[in-house]
């Protein structure tokens, strides 16, 4: 059984989205609640079994490796203040994993992001995680990074995640056409990047977490730039599920695009209400607010 120990989350996009806010704080970076975003990611791979994370950044993402190093000023005035609760956190944060940076000199595309982390990666098996993604189980789903993980044990194949979108949402995501059965997993018929309407009949859409076999590294070696000049993970993937196989699964958890804005906001409301120390003070300014707006409509 072939563990998944190792994962990529690339973090080197320019968060056009965010600007003014993202000129010169990474968009991983963003807050939600009271940890940045790429926190949650990071914590979602550890809790999958995932020991070494390659964070393939970009310029100007030196906030990201701070935030997961020491900061021995913060932590001696916290444990002489004796807040020792958030010295606990800011603790296990920096140590729940191997945190390994690699620069990608150009953007050239989430494959040539991946491909970057080949010399971490060597020859074994590795999930790929978007820095910008978001999943979280409220209700004790399970994590979905280990759903791919122990599918990829069971069977050897890459497997990815999948979600059913609305018709007029498909062109903003890369897209599985699966051979459909009973329930998931699914095998993988082809990969569309962002298809124009009426290309396609799938809606099932990838939300930025696969779990690969190593030969996905050697297709990037080899893939040319497409669409936008960029190289396309998708391309890469059509190669690996027509040569070999690709699996597609379904998932429970609840999913946020932290990287749009209304999708940002989704996020940071859901974690206040699940937090035990907000929900209700925050749940009653909410209704109030619902019911002013009513109101004034």
């Amino acid at each position: 059984m072939a563990q998944i120990k190792k994962a990529i989350i690339p973090a080197a996009g320019l968060g056009t989205r965010f600007l003014p806010a993202t000129k010169t704080v990474p968009k991983e970076m963003l807050t939600l609640v009271d940890a940045p975003i790429i926190c949650y990611v990071v914590e979602e791979a550890v809790q999958a079994g995932i020991e070494d994370i390659i964070l393939i950044a970009g310029r100007g993402k030196h906030a990201i490796e701070d935030f997961f190093d020491t900061s021995y000023e913060l932590e001696d005035r916290l444990a002489k203040d004796g807040k020792l609760d958030l010295l606990e956190r800011i603790i296990k944060i920096r140590n729940q994993a191997n945190i390994i940076s690699i620069r990608q000199k150009q953007a050239l595309g989430l494959g040539h992001a991946i491909l970057a982390g080949l010399p971490v990666i060597g020859s074994d098996p590795f999930a790929v995680l978007l820095g910008d993604e978001i999943t979280m189980g409220f209700h004790n789903e399970p994590n979905v990074t280990k759903q791919l993980a122990d599918s990829f044990a069971q069977t050897n194949y890459s497997t990815v995640s999948i979600m059913n979108v609305p018709e007029n949402q498909v062109r903003k995501y890369g897209i599985a056409e699966v051979e459909e059965g009973a329930s998931s997993p699914f095998r993988v018929k082809s990969f569309i990047e962002k298809p124009d309407p009426g290309t396609t009949k799938s809606r099932w859409a990838l939300p930025g977490r696969y779990v690969f076999s190593n030969k996905i590294m050697s297709i990037l070696k080899e893939a040319k730039p497409t669409l936008h000049g960029e190289i396309q993970l998708t391309d890469s993937m059509n190669v690996l599920c027509h040569n070999d196989a690709v699996f597609a699964r379904t998932f429970t958890a609840k999913r946020f695009d932290a990287g749009d804005k209304l999708g940002y906001l989704e996020a940071n409301i859901e974690l206040a209400l699940n937090r035990p120390e907000l929900r209700s003070e925050f749940a009653k300014y909410l209704i109030e607010l619902a019911q002013q707006l009513k109101v004034n409509n």
